[in-house]
């Protein structure tokens, strides 16, 4: 667990200081519709995810505003779930699609919210940096051209998406 906090707590410390050129967000989003239970349909390699399937991310609202984080993903290297606790935050009322996430207080890192479906089915998160990016559904798949379209939207927003990686959802 520890090692775990630590791999969140390096992709903070690295996002906050790489280039935040912009990237836009989506200009609504009901906190109280986003929170539950994601699973991780993409990613781009991430030193802190290697070898993790089966991932999901748990957003739970809490009385203050924040939004608490349990990330959640299985090793087979290791035969077991490795999680991560966190909290997560609307910094500026302005931007709601523009998150901040700690594991590790005071280091945050950026959760950016490009897109999201209607019905709060599928969403589409990542880093002003282009390091970071996820696609993330309420279901262990997505419909294949759902998931074509939004990685073209990434591509479009300056994202490698030639090196996304498809993540197994099939563990028991």
């Amino acid at each position: 667990m520890k090692s775990l906090v630590l791999i969140f707590l390096s992709m903070a410390n690295i996002s906050s200081h790489q280039s935040t050129q912009d990237l836009p967000t989506v200009d609504q989003v009901e906190l109280s519709k986003y929170a539950g239970t994601w699973y991780e349909i993409a990613r781009l390699p991430n030193n802190f995810e290697e070898g993790l399937e089966c991932v999901t991310a748990t957003y739970t609202l809490k009385k203050n505003g924040k939004i608490q984080v349990l990330n959640k993903g299985y090793s087979a290297k290791k035969g077991k779930y490795k999680t991560a606790r966190g909290t997560a935050l609307v910094p500026d009322p302005a931007f709601p699609g523009r998150l901040k996430v700690t594991f590790f207080w005071p280091f945050y890192g950026n959760y950016y919210i490009m897109a999201l479906d209607k019905d709060y089915q599928y969403a589409l998160v990542g880093d002003p940096s282009r390091k970071y990016l996820w696609v993330l559904a309420r279901s262990k798949s997505l419909e294949e051209p759902v998931y074509a379209e939004l990685l073209e939207h990434a591509r479009n927003l300056g994202f490698d998406t030639d090196r996304v990686l498809k993540i197994n959802q099939g563990c028991e």
